[in-house]
């Protein structure tokens, strides 16, 4: 029940810190507490290793659409990536690497899964609890999850009746023999862009089903020289200026394309459109491939060999709605039944807080919980804090995704908010503090005016946006105004108090000291 702690199968551990997840979000988050001497933490991880979608994303052709010198830590670097943009496998390694570096991984917990967490307003603390039994009693806690790690199943009837090999390209089969096979994939988005060139020459026979066309433009394929990564690794001045120029050259994309304006989408989407009659042979199917909205309304994706897939005899666009899926075979709206030995699942994944967090309780002061707060879409101040739970910070909360640039950026600079936070209650000898209602919806009112305004206001259905239109994903400005923003701690937008106990024990000592 909302304000009671169940009895623990084990005795609750008191640490300072609980971090949950342990993708690029935890893992930076508990190298900078290591820093700042705040050794006091747990990160709890539900798998078997670090990495998050790094380690989860093993499908053929998986690679990073941010360059490879910008999608790192700055306080990491890693002067001989091979490529501009990296495959999975580099940038898991990386993430091992890096955990090994800092000494992250004996404050790992693996195999734990947290589903229960509540805030005891008379102690001022988190009450942490996984599926596996362990409970921790937290000052702090950080979601650092993230949103790209629960996959995304499509509700199409007979889906679970399908006889013959099905999974999500984030739970890639690598056992599973190709040659000779029909396989139906579902779904056009980023990975499927990478893993149908992949898979294509290996099969007898390819289906791809296309809900919504995406806009793809050419991917940078170069490799870094040997002469480069000896330029990085012996003078850091340069591969700094390397990553300073990758950072500017990708907020040069804001104004351009996410700021609307109708004469210069019409100009880069003419150029891409130009770019697909170029690289796919038959003229319907070229047209079929080319989106019908404003680019950048949706994610825009990056391949050299995605176009050209679809010359193979052996691959075939469908653009018709599925209609139901059989023991060993789809059918579309118009009638076709297609034989299929195999269904890939590259439908991404659930990002709404609401879905992928319904079994996973969190209740704040009052016995509030957070799906009942965020039943109209999730909010947070900054995308970090959220009113009513008090000392709980995420990490790529709310607003706080990019279409545009690094996300490492965004997480660098929110742990150096929440790294601020915990500064800030030091000095106040507080008990906790909870951002304030009024700051926390004239953030959110401020961000969702900006929208019409984008390209994301121009009305295509995305991942981006809730049913109703609402954009719960991305931050509409460059990122260098939400390092701005995250520079400092406001704190008369916090209610900063001391827990009950605590004011209760220096009404005593008051007391007494006021006695003759």
């Amino acid at each position: 029940m909302d304000g009671e702690f169940p009895q623990a199968a084990v005795e609750p551990r008191q640490v300072e810190t609980v971090i949950v997840g342990s993708g690029f979000g935890g893992l930076g988050m508990a190298v900078q507490l290591l820093q700042a001497g705040r050794r006091d933490f747990v990160v709890l991880e539900k798998d078997h290793e670090v990495g998050g979608t790094w380690r989860d994303n093993t499908y053929p052709g998986c690679a990073c659409d941010v360059q490879s010198h910008m999608y790192s830590f700055s306080f990491a670097p890693k002067a001989d990536w091979t490529q501009r943009y990296a495959p999975w496998n580099e940038i898991q390694q990386y993430i091992l690497d890096t955990t090994e570096k800092y000494g992250v991984r004996p404050y790992i917990e693996f195999g734990q899964e947290v589903n229960d967490a509540r805030f005891d307003e008379r102690t001022a603390r988190w009450h942490i609890r996984t599926a596996q039994g362990l409970h921790l009693v937290a000052k702090y806690w950080v979601l650092a999850s993230g949103p790209l790690h629960f996959p995304a199943t499509p509700d199409i009837p007979g889906l679970k009746d399908f006889e013959g090999e099905m999974f999500h390209s984030a739970r890639w089969n690598h056992e599973y023999d190709f040659s000779g096979k029909r396989v139906v994939s579902i779904g056009t988005g980023g990975s499927a862009i990478q893993y149908v060139p992949e898979i294509a020459p290996k099969v007898k026979q390819l289906h791809v089903m296309q809900r919504s066309a995406a806009w793809v433009i050419p991917r940078d394929v170069r490799k870094y020289s040997a002469f480069s990564k000896w330029l990085f690794k012996h003078i850091p001045g340069a591969r700094w200026l390397h990553r300073v120029r990758l950072y500017w050259s990708n907020e040069s994309r804001v104004w351009p394309v996410f700021t609307y304006r109708p004469w210069l989408s019409k100009l880069l989407s003419g150029a891409i459109k130009m770019l697909i009659r170029r690289k796919v042979e038959d003229s319907r199917v070229a047209e079929q491939l080319t989106p019908d909205y404003a680019i950048g309304c949706k994610r825009v994706l990056i391949s050299n060999d995605y176009y050209p897939t679809f010359n193979r005899d052996n691959v075939e666009l469908v653009t018709d709605r599925i209609q139901e899926i059989r023991a060993q075979s789809v059918v579309t709206a118009d009638g076709t039944e297609r034989p299929a030995d195999c269904i890939i699942l590259g439908t991404g994944f659930q990002v709404d807080p609401r879905i992928y967090m319904r079994n996973f309780a969190v209740v704040g002061l009052g016995g509030r919980r957070i799906q009942e707060d965020w039943k109209d879409g999730a909010e947070a101040y900054l995308g970090i804090a959220v009113h009513g739970y008090p000392n709980f910070f995420q990490l790529v909360g709310p607003n706080t995704g990019l279409g545009h640039n690094s996300i490492i950026f965004m997480i660098e600079a929110q742990v150096h908010y929440i790294l601020e936070c915990m500064k800030l209650m030091d000095e106040k000898n507080a008990g906790y503090m909870d951002v304030r209602s009024e700051a926390q919806t004239e953030f959110n009112e401020e961000i969702q005016a900006q929208f019409p305004r984008t390209v994301w206001g121009t009305g295509c259905a995305s991942w981006y946006n809730q049913a109703d239109g609402k954009n719960i994903a991305l931050w509409p400005y460059s990122t260098w105004r939400y390092w701005l923003r995250t520079r400092k701690v406001r704190a008369a937008d916090f209610d900063i108090v001391q827990s009950r106990e605590q004011a209760q024990a220096l009404a005593a000592n008051s007391a007494v000291h006021a006695a003759p």
